[in-house]
């Protein structure tokens, strides 16, 4: 790997690289070549060569990359060839959503504890929501709970009021990615990791777009 910085863009690309080489995979494809694989993520061939190079070299000239080596590759490059453990913190719609998503299993990623304020408020709705008993603990058994069951990342749907007070907790407790739901820029120490998930702010890129082209 090189010693530069690596894009965060690039790493989203390798994310969305990832998914369509394991469909190719499910098919039963061998062999992609960068032009098939740009085409089916919406970028150009020499885009998919530079983002893959920052990483060693990829493929064989005139043949292409071999699907199932360069899924391996990109699963241990992103991370995705272990088990990553998330907690949920703020069991409300969205909380209840995440709690809910499937497609975490699919890529390594095990949600093992949900935690709220008010547990006892929210275990009744939670259980309906998803047809299934529900545990929800409460927060202030964050440190004790993420030492026991190896939290890795904490998923933060709270209130905006709450959360970095919340994202303190998460420090005190040593889980070192935090994924960030809320509008607020929280602040961590060095060594933790958070990444800002807020909806409205994907909107207002898409919304930029939409613009521009009718301008």
């Amino acid at each position: 790997m090189k010693h530069e910085k690596v894009p965060d863009v690039t790493i989203r690309r390798l994310s969305v690289y990832l998914r369509h080489l394991k469909e190719l995979e499910e098919r039963g494809e061998t062999v992609v070549s960068s032009t098939a694989l740009a085409k089916v993520c919406a970028v150009n061939a020499a885009q998919v060569r530079k983002d893959l190079a920052y990483f060693g070299e990829f493929g064989i000239r005139g043949v292409g990359y071999y699907v199932r080596d360069l899924v391996e590759r990109l699963k241990e490059i992103l991370g995705l060839n272990r088990e990553w453990r998330l907690a949920v913190i703020g069991v409300g719609n969205l909380g209840t959503a995440l709690l809910n998503f499937k497609d975490f299993l699919k890529e390594n990623y095990k949600i093992v504890a949900a935690f709220d304020k008010q547990p006892e408020k929210v275990i009744g709705k939670l259980a309906e929501r998803l047809g299934r008993p529900a545990e929800v603990i409460h927060i202030d058994r964050l440190k004790e709970v993420a030492k026991e069951r190896k939290i890795d990342i904490a998923l933060l749907t709270v209130p905006p009021q709450e959360a970095q007070k919340v994202a303190d907790l998460v420090v005190e407790a040593n889980i070192r990615g935090i994924l960030n739901f809320t509008p607020v820029q929280i602040k961590v120490p060095k060594g933790f990791v958070v990444k800002n998930a807020y909806f409205t702010t994907v909107l207002d890129s898409l919304v930029y777009y939409l613009q521009s082209k009718r301008r």
